[in-house]
């Protein structure tokens, strides 16, 4: 295929200039690739069409989709994938006709999945249930983990009709996504929730607005530890301003926030309205785009979040430090910087010393929920079965601080006092206590919906807890006596879009204020004015708790199901059991 000038123009304009933008006059006529032409000598790839039933990620759903397979496609080497929402669009299987054989797209394995339906059975009188705004435009990893889980592993089931079997590679460097409209925010979301496996997005007029919650990602990518992804968003400023918010804005605010995070991501502005004729127009340039120097990973810039860089360092990551365990939880840190954690389900409790290494402790090991350490080296814990508050001296001397006390997690001030969270279950008004050093036990609030994690602030005149069952983390004054005034909903926390909390567990704090919660979406870090100011995900699943450890207390440790994980940061953890610090004031 000899490209014809039209072609190599629009390549210029895409390299060559920092924003990609076809020519505005007239309105909608935009000009046609080469790419998107079928060309004579260009082996043409096949279409084959099928139908995935009963879906359980969304059960009873029906989908239907088209696999398009390239003549250049060899079983014996797996191929890279391009999904697309809303079925075959953009003349797409053309496009990939040229493109692969031009050598400006690897092979590639296009899917073409429509929107999922429940068929209604009496067709004359009954509506089926459409699932597309649910599926699409909607957060979550459920749309992800259904390609992932039902549609890709299905795709590797089918034959091309010459009986080649389809092998697809498996990373998200070798798949891209895409589509418009709710496609396109569907695409998005897939490589947002799962940037290890989708890198690539299209983006076609894109639903970034209030339907199912889509505006929040001009917020949330900026708060985010940058995720790998590469961007190629396209709208027309004629697109949608109605009752949900304004397209054409909401996709110039993603590219902003993409950029402000370090995302590659390039534009395609121009005057049109909400349908795919520009979208068209400029998808064989942004499939050269995005395949541009693969099998090259995604390249990222640093984020301009100034408190993400104030807590990472730039190629440290998380680390795994043992797994294999029932459910961990109660992470602390004494003195030595040696890091304690609890293995619920066994009661076992295990400890992190200098070689990094968990070493089971040889002691009676209540099951236990949280654990502290006090100023003299004493460590506390949450019997949780007992509902008793233990102490363990230096030499492994068990004592029983306190009886009664449906206990969860708990702090030890450096004047000796211990405050303890007792849930009571999700649906039911939870308490704090205060232990004083004489064994005095007082309830010094209740009302909380499920209070769960307990910290207190460097200067440790105020006690943050956070309601597990909400979205927010409370805030009181620690008065002269030890008991609690001024109670405030402080701390606003992000909750994913399938579950009604963000049930924050653990918390602590750093010296200078900030405060890490163990979230649903990973560590949400706020600072001392309440505001989430950064968002760090964890490997797997959501964090139980969390404490710093290591000999300068920088060093992140999380309890996350079966495993615990670590990550060195730039901060230092605030210690209870040291000398009060004042924190810095919060940039107001």
């Amino acid at each position: 295929m000899k490209p014809i000038s039209l072609a190599a123009y629009c390549l210029f304009v895409l390299f060559a200039s920092p924003h990609f933008t076809f020519a505005q006059a007239p309105v909608e006529n935009y000009p046609v690739d080469s790419a998107s032409v079928v060309h004579a000598g260009v082996p043409k790839g096949e279409i084959l069409k099928f139908t995935l039933e009963n879906s359980k990620i969304f059960p009873g759903q029906m989908h239907e989709y088209s696999v398009y397979i390239p003549k250049e496609y060899d079983p014996a080497k797996p191929a890279c994938v391009y999904i697309n929402q809303d079925g075959i669009q953009a003349n797409a299987p053309v496009v990939f006709d040229n493109l692969i054989y031009s050598k400006e797209m690897p092979v590639t394995i296009g899917v073409f999945v429509s929107p999922g339906r429940i068929v209604a059975a009496d067709q004359k009188n009954a509506l089926d249930r459409y699932n597309r705004s649910f599926e699409y435009d909607g957060l979550g990893d459920a749309y992800a983990r259904f390609l992932l889980e039902e549609l890709l592993p299905t795709v590797e089931k089918q034959k091309a009709t010459d009986g080649r079997a389809i092998h697809l590679l498996k990373t998200g460097n070798d798949r891209a996504i895409g589509g418009q409209s709710s496609g396109a925010i569907a695409a998005f979301t897939a490589a947002w929730e799962k940037p290890g496996e989708f890198s690539k997005v299209f983006s076609g007029i894109g639903t970034y607005v209030g339907l199912r919650g889509g505006d929040r990602y001009s917020s949330l990518i900026r708060k985010y530890e940058t995720k790998p992804i590469k961007v190629f968003l396209q709208d027309g400023s004629s697109d949608q301003n109605i009752y949900a918010g304004d397209w054409w804005f909401a996709n110039q605010m993603m590219e902003r926030s993409l950029q402000f995070a370090g995302n590659p991501v390039m534009h395609a502005w121009g005057e049109g309205g909400h349908n795919g004729k520009q979208s068209q127009a400029v998808f064989p340039a942004a499939m050269r785009w995005l395949w541009k120097d693969y099998p090259q990973p995604v390249q990222v810039q640093k984020t301009k979040n100034p408190y993400l860089n104030d807590i990472l360092i730039p190629g440290e990551d998380w680390e795994l430090v043992g797994q294999g365990y029932g459910f961990t939880e109660g992470p602390s840190v004494n003195a030595k910087g040696e890091v304690f954690f609890q293995d619920i389900p066994n009661s076992k409790t295990y400890k992190i010393g200098s070689d990094g290494k968990p070493e089971q402790l040889h002691l009676d090991s209540k099951k236990a929920g949280g654990t502290a350490f006090g100023p003299d080296g004493t460590r506390y814990t949450a019997a949780t079965a007992t509902n008793q508050i233990l102490s363990y001296t230096i030499d492994n001397t068990m004592k029983v601080i306190a009886d009664g006390i449906a206990c969860n997690d708990l702090v030890v001030a450096k004047n000796g006092n211990i405050y303890v969270t007792a849930p009571d279950g999700p649906e039911k008004a939870g308490k704090i206590y205060l232990i004083r050093p004489n064994g005095e036990k007082l309830v010094v609030d209740e009302g909380l919906k499920y209070p769960n994690g307990i910290a207190l602030t460097p200067d440790q005149t105020q006690l943050y807890v956070p309601a597990s069952a909400a979205h927010w983390v409370w805030l009181f004054q620690v008065k002269a006596d030890g008991t609690l005034a001024n109670k405030q909903k402080y701390d606003w926390l992000y909750s994913p879009d399938a579950e009604d909390n963000a049930w924050p567990d653990g918390l602590k704090c750093d010296t200078a204020g900030r405060v890490y919660v163990a979230t649903r979406l990973g560590i949400q870090v706020a600072d001392q004015a309440g505001r989430v100011n950064a968002i760090i995900p964890v490997p797997t699943g959501m964090p139980s708790n969390l404490c710093f450890g290591g000999p300068n207390f920088d060093i992140i440790y999380i309890t996350s199901n079966d495993k615990v994980y670590r990550r060195k940061l730039r901060v230092r953890g605030a210690n209870a059991f040291e000398a009060p610090v004042k924190p810095m004031k919060p940039r107001l």
